[in-house]
């Protein structure tokens, strides 16, 4: 095998390059796209292609399945009417969150030795804060856990939080100590141990970067102490109650609530005569009368008590 002269390796240099430029290339100038919500996004697709004239430009976006944006010439779908095309670069006039997504540009080129090029594109549509979602409670007793939440779940990028007390703003605790923690990714203001020092008017502040921020409405937490009278009087109820409930325990169990309560009688001692219940001389009597057979009556005995018919 012959080896090439050096001058003929520029030659090969510059056929080998040819080559390369002999298929349909797609290039963009943003693979990630960032607008605001109701701005419009331009979606840049540049293309070159080796012999073809005439290429087909393809839009399309990917989601749960893939859907065509522009095709043939036209606009499709929600795009239809509120996007225009410049060459193969797209855009999307006053874009929402549905149409936040990925978008690829395709280009056909049959007349071309790669007659198949494309580009992807990624579109984040931006969201300002909105008011915030704030609960905190109106009162609350000295030395309880207190959290107070804010939550604001349409702005993108997701929001941070701040809360405010008496319009003045709290600061994250530098220390393990600290009677209070600030959350401000998940907007959690929690108190250990409240204190009548940390009643005040409370709100809360959500902010993204994008747009102005927004805050709650403010509302007054008030901490009280714990009344000794309330609870001396709420432990001796809860006695009363306990009492109540065992007394009637016990006189269940002594029978007093027995069907057959006040049917007992006592037959007075004068004659030493012992107690007899109801019950024994029940069961006296259906003893002595198993073989009682009644008396003879006489005739001049017999007294005519009802009149009958034969």
């Amino acid at each position: 095998m012959e080896w090439l002269s050096p001058s003929c390796l520029p030659i090969v240099v510059l056929l080998m390059h040819c080559s390369l430029c002999l298929a349909v290339t797609v290039t963009t100038t943003r693979h990630k796209v960032e607008v605001r919500e109701f701005a419009d996004a331009e979606l840049s697709c540049q293309f070159n292609t080796e012999r073809e004239n005439n290429p087909r430009i393809e839009w399309k976006k990917k989601g749960h399945d893939v859907s065509f944006v522009y095709y043939d010439g036209h606009f499709k779908g929600p795009f239809e009417g509120r996007a225009t095309i410049q060459g193969a670069t797209v855009t999307l006039r006053r874009v929402t969150q549905k149409d936040a997504g990925e978008y690829r540009c395709e280009i056909s080129a049959p007349m071309d030795s790669v007659s198949l090029a494309e580009t992807n594109i990624t579109l984040r549509v931006l969201v300002p804060p909105h008011i915030p979602h704030c609960e905190i409670p109106s009162s609350a007793v000295t030395g309880s856990v207190v959290q107070l939440r804010c939550r604001d779940h349409q702005s993108i990028p997701p929001a941070t939080y701040s809360w405010y007390k008496d319009k003045q703003q709290l600061h994250p605790p530098r220390n393990a100590n600290a009677s209070y923690l600030i959350d401000k990714h998940n907007g959690m203001l929690e108190f250990k141990a409240v204190s009548k020092d940390d009643s005040g008017q409370y709100s809360c502040l959500a902010s993204n970067g994008v747009g102005t921020p927004k805050m709650c409405d403010g509302n007054h937490m008030s901490i009280e102490d714990v009344s000794v009278v309330a609870v001396v009087a709420a432990v001796v109820v809860c006695l009363m109650l306990v009492a109540v409930a065992c007394g009637v325990v016990l006189l269940r169990r002594n029978g007093f609530f027995s069907r057959h309560r006040g049917r007992s009688f006592w037959i007075s001692e004068c004659h030493d005569t012992p107690h007899i219940s109801s019950q024994n001389l029940h069961r006296t009597e259906d003893t002595s009368n198993v073989n009682y057979v009644p008396p003879p009556q006489e005739p001049q005995d017999f007294k005519h008590t009802q009149s009958f018919m034969l």
